[in-house]
């Protein structure tokens, strides 16, 4: 099969690889309809994190089953699925917590192995193997109409990260909103707190296409400034307040900071982030300003059956942040797109 494979910084190359098979009895074999690159695939890319050696790379993908394990049985050859990703097992205290993320056996695709060290292979490929699928997988009743496969995509990773960065942070009905980060991941935080019924919901961009995006997913408000400037312009939004929550979308110990000072003493901060290079929390400022910090690795399987039914109906359209398609032999062109900044996401189909 043709699959994306990471070698070095600013290295992907599509390569031939050996088609997965069943490993385990819980295992399942998909064959992909859609992948996509994360912001996150980007620290390896960049050299932020290094590659010891070539792997394949990618988490998000939705696809059809195409081999089942013998001990599956709720889930048949055909089947339309999303897969979380992360796996997880069901059974384990993290699981019965609803946070599948951190599952005892969780696995990531193209980073960790499943539970008995097999390795997982990365989602932007033709094929890949699911261990511990019954738990993991989420399908999709009935035909899928291929227009919903971009939205559906996002329930694998950033419609279902955004939705936990407003968990996180109790954003609900009548709440004032501010999202820090502009990428795939914030433009979903503030279609989640929006469809959570924020009063208002204040994107900080720069970026005009993303502003436009913003507005379209249920944004009040734009600032584009950042610092002091940006957090004065927030009060003058809010009448001279500061927002019940912040959405912390980057992961840098700026977008971190932005986020704690837009938010008024009581508050939420949500972060998803994924931490580059580490952002520390100042808690002599949390202590003085009994702000809460909530959130982390998006427990996805947990949110999709929630999330689905008005992605179905058509009542969202996350799908949006797909600003650009290629086929998966293209991988690297979709890589450089998401670097420069010239692609919001990419969608990738094999």
């Amino acid at each position: 099969m043709r699959a994306t494979v990471i070698h070095d910084a600013r290295d992907i190359r599509v390569e031939d690889r050996p088609t997965p098979t069943i490993v385990t009895p819980t295992d399942v074999i998909v064959q992909v309809v859609a992948a996509c690159v994360c912001g996150s695939d980007l620290w390896p890319y960049r050299g932020i994190r290094d590659t010891k050696e070539p792997r394949q790379i990618g988490h998000e993908f939705v696809g059809t089953v195409s081999a089942v394990g013998d001990a599956v049985t709720g889930l048949h050859v055909g089947d339309f699925v999303i897969a979380p990703f992360t796996t997880n097992d069901g059974t384990c205290q993290a699981c019965r917590a609803g946070i599948t993320s951190s599952c005892d056996h969780q696995s990531t695709f193209g980073v960790t192995p499943d539970a008995y060290g097999n390795p997982v292979g990365g989602a932007q490929a033709e094929f890949v193997r699911v261990p511990d699928a019954e738990a993991s997988l989420v399908l999709v009743p009935g035909p899928v109409d291929d227009a919903l496969v971009p939205s559906l995509l996002t329930l694998s990773d950033v419609f279902s990260t955004g939705h936990h960065a407003a968990v996180s942070a109790h954003v609900g009905p009548g709440s004032t909103v501010v999202v820090v980060g502009d990428g795939a991941v914030g433009l979903c935080a503030v279609l989640a707190a929006s469809r959570l019924g924020a009063d208002r919901v204040i994107a900080m961009s720069r970026h005009k296409d993303r502003q436009a995006l913003a507005r379209e997913f249920g944004a009040t408000d734009i600032v584009a400034t950042r610092g002091d400037e940006g957090v004065a312009e927030v009060r003058a939004l809010l009448g001279g307040d500061l927002a019940d929550c912040a959405l912390e979308a980057v992961g840098t110990a700026e977008s971190m900071d932005q986020a704690l000072r837009v938010v008024r003493p009581g508050g939420n901060v949500g972060y998803v982030g994924v931490p580059a290079g580490g952002p520390e929390l100042p808690l002599p400022y949390l202590f003085g300003t009994n702000i809460t910090v909530g959130g982390g690795i998006a427990p996805a399987r947990a949110y999709i059956p929630e999330l689905l039914p008005d992605v179905l109906s058509g009542a969202v359209e996350p799908g949006k942040v797909f600003d650009l398609e290629l086929p998966l032999d293209d991988a690297a062109e979709a890589y450089r797109a998401m670097d420069e900044r010239r692609a919001i996401k990419v969608l990738l189909r094999p």
